[in-house]
């Protein structure tokens, strides 16, 4: 009456035996076949690179993407899915890159463009094989066939279709962003591609501290882990509800949040406090700049305390050098408040003559120069 069970089976061999199955009767096609008439269901699938080999990461997004596609289905959707291939961005250029033992878009340039871009597009696919073996093994149901390619023209002439439409109904607009970026490959990066390089790294804490404008006695402490942007700071941050203090010390008054004293004196009974205040108050004052390479700007309105929400005491003094063209809290409250922003950084990275004393120095090299100059000028803390 009934089959006999095997009492050890083979899985993989129960799943081959399915996929045969599947295949040699057309089960997928005719999913499609027969609810041709039927209501679309249209599945957006961000596609993969086929530059590489598929991961776990792809099998279990491959699954969802499978799942959402066969619920559709069974209520009677007709749901076409079709596999893709991402064919640009820095993956594949990196691959080349390795291939002709260059690095970087000035030795892209040198070798060629239009060549170095027909070398990508020889490698681009060269998985694909692998890539349909495995998503037809996890069980995934979508057509390889009619697979699309990125670097198609018709596809590119689709992208392009979409954007001249939001042109055409107003949607674009020009305006600036912060975002990870790649001075190697001078270009922006994407999130995913930025966590693909993450590490780990010691960078030089510095506290440093501003001179109000109005009273040459009075400063006010801020901390930063990237002493390279401070000659772009604008603005100096504060929280609004924050308790701040005003230390008397050395015939000097500076300001700092309550709360970080510790940090700063080793005996905070000693300590003489002048003032406490909310941040709130210290809304306005306006204060120099540590370099005068844009201190004309404080005609545009630089060089001011705003209140800001990112502002925490967890670390630091309490107030945030803010420079708008680098930190993307920064360039957000800067747009909030009116501040001006610059960024003296050329595409690899390099300071640009706006900084003359630094031009043409990667900026991350120049940060022990500039601690240097902030300690003979008086403004290092710490």
């Amino acid at each position: 009456m009934f089959k006999p069970v095997d009492s050890q089976p083979s899985l993989p061999k129960i799943e081959e035996r399915i996929l045969d199955y599947w295949d040699g009767h057309r089960i997928f096609a005719r999913t499609l076949e027969n609810r041709s008439d039927s209501d679309e269901y249209v599945f957006y699938d961000g596609p993969p690179f086929a530059t590489g080999l598929p991961h776990y990461g792809h099998l279990l997004a491959g699954t969802i993407k499978d799942v959402v596609p066969r619920y559709q289905t069974m209520r009677g959707k007709y749901v076409d899915r079709v596999f893709g291939w991402d064919c640009h961005g820095l993956p594949v250029e990196y691959e080349m890159e390795k291939s002709l033992g260059i690095s970087g878009k000035r030795h892209i340039e040198e070798y060629g463009i239009g060549k170095f871009n027909e070398s990508c597009r020889g490698i681009v696919l060269r998985y694909t094989g692998e890539w349909a073996s495995v998503v037809r093994r996890i069980g995934r149901w979508v057509d390889f066939e009619r697979g699309y390619r990125t670097m198609d023209l018709a596809y590119m002439e689709s992208i392009w279709w979409v954007f001249k439409q939001l042109w055409d109904n107003g949607l674009v607009y020009e305006g600036k962003r912060i975002l990870p970026y790649c001075p190697r490959c001078s270009t922006p990066l994407s999130n995913f591609e930025a966590n693909q390089g993450y590490e780990e790294v010691e960078d030089p804490a510095i506290t440093v501290r501003f001179r109000d404008a109005a009273n040459p006695s009075l400063y006010y402490l801020a901390w930063t882990t990237t002493p390279w942007t401070l000659p772009s700071n604008t603005g100096l941050a504060v929280g609004s509800e924050i308790d701040y203090v005003k230390v008397r010390e050395a015939g000097c008054d500076c300001v700092l949040a309550e709360s970080r004293l510790a940090e700063y004196y080793s005996d905070v009974s000693g300590v003489e406090i002048v003032e406490r205040f909310k941040g709130a108050a210290l809304e306005g004052s306006c204060y120099m700049p540590l370099f005068d390479y844009f201190v004309d700007l404080s005609k545009d309105g630089a060089f001011r305390v705003v209140c800001a929400d990112f502002v925490s005491t967890e670390d630091g003094t309490g107030i945030v050098h803010m420079a708008p063209g680098f930190g993307e809290d920064d360039a957000e409250t800067a747009l909030l408040h009116a501040l001006p922003d610059v960024c003296p950084v050329d595409e690899e990275g390099r300071f640009t003559a706006e900084v003359g004393d630094f031009a043409g120095v990667y900026v991350k090299d120049a940060d022990k120069e500039l601690i240097r100059r902030l300690k003979e000028s008086g403004s290092l803390v710490k």
